[in-house]
């Protein structure tokens, strides 16, 4: 079994082929047999579970098995507790109320440049929050921000289940032991 932890660039699709010539996991990593354990949108970052074992595949992005998935999520203005807490208690989004989430202001991060870099608007500040989730939507993040009044403007999954980013650089992947 292989375990591929992939650091995913903004702009760039989670699957191997795509008949636009968008950039895509094949320009990045050429590992025969491996799959996504789920997806990142195209203008999200971060983290990106590749493995050639179905099963596990199965276990880290399936959301009946609960696995927590982490994002630093920046955000349009200032949220306030309330705003927090009705994330913490779930929120209604297209599909239905989502499942409680963990989520923590934290400060602002220290990430890689972002191509291209997210508006800045002098007027408008941002926040940076932490947040758990045990499920996988569509676009999840995003529309819970943005139903409690905060856009997202920048999304960098940092940790899947026991995997974390742990430094790894955008574009770049390492192999890990398989779970025991």
């Amino acid at each position: 079994m292989r375990v591929l932890l992939f650091n995913k660039p903004f702009g760039v699709l989670t699957k191997f082929t795509d008949s636009e010539g968008r950039p895509t996991l094949a320009d990045f990593v050429r590992v025969p047999g491996v799959y996504p354990a789920g997806r990142l949108d195209r203008d999200s970052e971060g983290l990106l579970v590749l493995t050639d074992d179905g099963r596990l595949q199965e276990r880290l992005s399936h959301p009946r098995h609960g696995k927590s998935k982490t994002y630093w999520v920046q955000v349009e203005r200032v949220p306030d507790d309330a705003a927090l807490q009705a994330l913490r208690d779930g929120v209604a989004i297209k599909g239905g109320r989502t499942r409680p989430a963990q989520v923590q202001a934290i400060a602002p991060p220290e990430l890689w440049d972002r191509d291209p870099p997210v508006r800045f608007r002098k007027s408008v500040p941002t926040a940076w929050l932490e947040l758990t989730l045990t499920e996988g939507r569509n676009r999840q993040v995003r529309r819970m921000t943005a139903a409690v009044g905060h856009p997202t403007l920048r999304l960098v999954r940092v940790r899947v289940g026991p995997y974390g980013l742990d430094g790894l650089p955008p574009g770049t992947w390492r192999e890990v032991p398989p779970p025991r």
